[in-house]
C-alpha cells in the first residue's frame, strides 16, 4: 500500500473530495496536525505529501515555527521530484520554497468563482476544473509570484496565479478543489470573523453558491 502524509492546519479543512480518489489509488492517508504533531517525523520520502490550507501566512514562521519544518520538507521533495500537492497555504509554501515572493493580494478572494486555464493547464488533469465545467471555492488573501521554471496552469478574475506545476510530480493549487457540501458550515463558523471583514462577502451568499456548485465540483475534482 502507498502512503500519503497530509499536513492539516485547521481541523475542518481535510482532503474532502480528494479522499476517495486517493483511496481508489490504494493510498493509506495519515493526517499530521500542524502545531501539535512533530512534523519532522514525517518521512521525507513518503509516497505522497499533501499540505492543506490555513489562515496564516507562508511567511509567518516567527509566530508559527512549524512552518520551517514544512518548508524543509517541501525543499527536499521538490528537489527530488517526489509527488507533492499544495492547496492554498500549501501552494504558497511551495512557491516560497521555490524562491518566489508570497505577499498580500489587492483584495481577499473568498467565495465561488470560475478558473481560466492556460494552454498548459488545458493539457493536464485539472482541465476538469475549468470554468466551463465547474466553479471552485476560493478562500485566500495572499498570493505569490510564479516560480522560475514552474508552469502556469490557471488564473481567476482576481488572481493571476491560481495553479502551477513543478517538474513532473509537483502541483500547487491556490483554490480549494477539496471542499465538500457537508463541511461548508464548519468553514462558515471557523472563518466567521474573516467573512465579516471582507467586502461583498456574506455567509448567505457562500451558502447559496455552495448549494449551486459544490456537487458539480465534487464530480469534477475526483477526475483530476
Amino acid at each position: 500500500m502507498k502512503r500519503a502524509a497530509v499536513i492539516r492546519h485547521l481541523c475542518f479543512e481535510n482532503l474532502g473530495n480528494l479522499a476517495k480518489a486517493l483511496e481508489d489509488q490504494s493510498y493509506i492517508v495519515e493526517y499530521w496536525e500542524a502545531g501539535s504533531d512533530n512534523l519532522t517525523h514525517i518521512s521525507t520520502d513518503t509516497d505522497l505529501l499533501v499540505i492543506l490550507g490555513g489562515p496564516i501566512s507562508a511567511c509567518d514562521e516567527k509566530d508559527y515555527p512549524f512552518l520551517i519544518d514544512e518548508l524543509r520538507l517541501l525543499e527536499h521533495r521538490l528537489e527530488n521530484n517526489l509527488p507533492t500537492l499544495g492547496i492554498c497555504l500549501g501552494a504558497q509554501l511551495m512557491a516560497r520554497t521555490l524562491g518566489s515572493k508570497v505577499y498580500p493580494g489587492a483584495q481577499k478572494e473568498i467565495g465561488w468563482a470560475p478558473l481560466t486555464l492556460s494552454l498548459s493547464g488545458q493539457q493536464t488533469p485539472i482541465v476538469h476544473l475549468a470554468g466551463y465545467e465547474t466553479q471552485v471555492l476560493h478562500w485566500h488573501g495572499d498570493t505569490f509570484d510564479l516560480p522560475v521554471g514552474a508552469i502556469h496552469l490557471a488564473s481567476s478574475a482576481l488572481y493571476d496565479n491560481q495553479a502551477f506545476s513543478w517538474g513532473r510530480k509537483g502541483l500547487a493549487l491556490q483554490f480549494h478543489p477539496e471542499v465538500i457540501p457537508q463541511n461548508i458550515e464548519r468553514w462558515l463558523i471557523g472563518h466567521a470573523f474573516e467573512i465579516s471583514k471582507a467586502p461583498d462577502v456574506t455567509v448567505s451568499k457562500i451558502r447559496e453558491d455552495t448549494s449551486n456548485y459544490a456537487k458539480q465540483l465534487s464530480l469534477h475534482a475526483a477526475k483530476y
